[in-house]
């Protein structure tokens, strides 16, 4: 019997921890991508402020 992560063509199942080390990255990546997109001000407000005048 073949082991089905050594056949040509499938990829071998992933562990949990490279599962999870994939789903960190995804996620800084993210984050610091809102922190650049706040610092160059290309994000809007997700609530408008509140008219002081009222």
């Amino acid at each position: 019997m073949t082991d089905p992560s050594t056949q040509p063509g499938r990829a071998a199942p992933t562990t949990r921890e490279e599962r999870l080390a994939a789903k960190l990255r995804e996620n800084l990546r993210r984050r610091k991508a809102q922190a650049r997109a706040l610092e160059t001000g290309e994000s809007s407000p997700a609530l408008p402020k509140p008219d002081p005048s009222r």
